[in-house]
């Protein structure tokens, strides 16, 4: 973000006082400079070359100097990579110096919790498996830093809920983080053994290997959600008066797998399976969706198929996983009476059956052509009155929860303006929002 609110900086500038704190004690330790600055130099290489080339975050040599040096000396060795590192996004500067203070109050406290436990003298004596428990009590410290901090810009910069900014950051971090610092030890180890540095290096290579096989998947995963993105900005094209339906079906989707405690991996399918409930509606002739009339029995019938259209186009998208069933069965109720293959009860998919009340209630509370948005208590009466013939009970109370917490706030508004002055305010229940087979 370009405006970063004047709390996120004054952040900023207490953590970066509060590296250099860190860094005062410099002079004391009493650390040849070489080797201070051949980990920063080899960092600052790593950050500079490898993380512009894949992508992602290096950390084992930061973790390495933890373990071999006193913890200012440590704080130090981030400092130049960091600070000389590409940034995309504005403002540059105050980036960089938020990256170099994490980076050095992490590795400051690794490296104090590894000195503490005797770490130092286990890794000089290469003293095995002991060794191991100081590293890994740093490693835990290490990440335990990290996401402190950077839940705490999260919530400030970026606006993110206090109650959401710190969520999962520590549980994601803790393997990537792990593995580097296990390599981190043994660059610590051949460091100190009769081989030297240049050993210590080598055990880079495989790091480098396994990190450009991970920088790949993500690049596909990148190329997948900007298929994704297209798919929907050509669904909001063909039909305008439901532009910005499908973020908002994601969110809410979002809000009620959260609410049903299901797991990161799974809220973020639910995410995609929101936003492409609908990508069916391209098979589906313009003049039918944008139609302000009733359908006739037959028009009803094409706009039912985009279900399955929608499926046949995600099919290959692997990583999409249990959306595709979301996707192909959003329009099937708990009482049997939906489409496309009127399925009931617990043979819906779960997934679908949170999009289904997830896109009933954007249906609800957003303005179309046939009618007004109602307001969200009266979305949320008719979903509740709905619940267990129409719709999963379990999916509804838990969009009832999550709305009581947060509130509804979607970060997409409809397009009002598309098709002239709103229609008349007529009441419309939730079989009738998702009647024509896209809200």
């Amino acid at each position: 973000m370009e405006a970063v609110p004047a709390r996120a900086r004054a952040y900023v500038a207490c953590v970066a006082l509060c590296a250099l704190w860190c860094l005062l004690p410099l002079p004391a330790a009493r650390t040849p400079w070489w080797a201070v600055a051949l980990p920063a130099a080899l960092y600052a290489v790593c950050e500079y070359g490898l993380r512009r080339r894949f992508g992602g975050t290096f950390h084992p040599v930061l973790l390495a100097a933890a373990f071999l040096l006193p913890p200012p000396a440590a704080a130090l060795v981030p400092l130049p990579g960091a600070l000389l590192s590409r940034v995309e996004q504005r403002p540059r500067t105050l980036r960089r110096v938020w990256r170099a203070a994490e980076l050095a109050v992490a590795v400051w406290c690794a490296g104090r919790v590894h000195g503490a436990l005797g770490g130092r003298d286990s890794v000089l004596g290469c003293d095995f498996p002991y060794a191991l428990l100081p590293c890994a009590a740093a490693v835990l410290a290490f990440c335990g830093v990290l996401a402190l901090l950077d839940g705490g810009i999260l919530a400030l910069a970026e606006r993110v809920p206090v109650r959401r900014a710190w969520r999962g950051l520590l549980s994601r971090s803790l393997a990537p983080i792990g593995v580097h610092g296990l390599v981190g030890l043994m660059m610590a180890v051949l460091w100190r053994s009769p081989f030297g540095p240049v050993a210590a290096l080598l055990v880079l290579l495989p790091m480098c290997v396994s990190w450009w096989a991970f920088a790949q998947y993500h690049r596909e995963r990148a190329a997948h959600q900007a298929t994704i993105r297209a798919l929907v900005q050509a669904v909001d094209i063909k039909d305008g008066y439901t532009r910005g339906h499908s973020e908002r079906v994601g969110q809410a989707s979002v809000m009620i797998a959260r609410e049903m405690g299901m797991d990161d991996e799974r809220v973020e399918v639910l995410r995609f399976a929101g936003i492409l409930h609908d990508v069916g509606k391209l098979g589906v002739p313009t003049r039918l969706l944008r139609k302000d009339g009733p359908l006739t029995p037959e028009e009803r019938r094409i706009i039912e198929l985009h279900p399955e259209y929608g499926h046949e186009m995600v099919r290959g998208i692997s990583f999409l996983g249990e959306a595709r069933a979301a996707i192909l069965h959003h329009h099937e109720r708990v009482d049997g009476s939906g489409y496309p293959y009127g399925l009931a009860g617990g043979q819906i998919p779960e997934s679908a059956r949170v999009v289904a009340v997830a896109d009933a209630f954007d249906a609800m509370t957003s303005t179309r052509s046939y009618s007004r948005a109602r307001p969200v208590g009266a979305a949320v009466q008719e979903l509740r009155r709905c619940a267990g013939r129409q719709f999963d009970r379990e999916a509804v109370d838990a969009l009832v929860r999550a709305l009581a917490k947060q509130g509804w706030h979607p970060a997409v508004t409809a397009d009002d303006t598309t098709s002239g002055p709103p229609a008349p305010d007529r009441p419309r229940s939730a079989a009738q929002s998702v009647g024509r087979g896209a809200p």
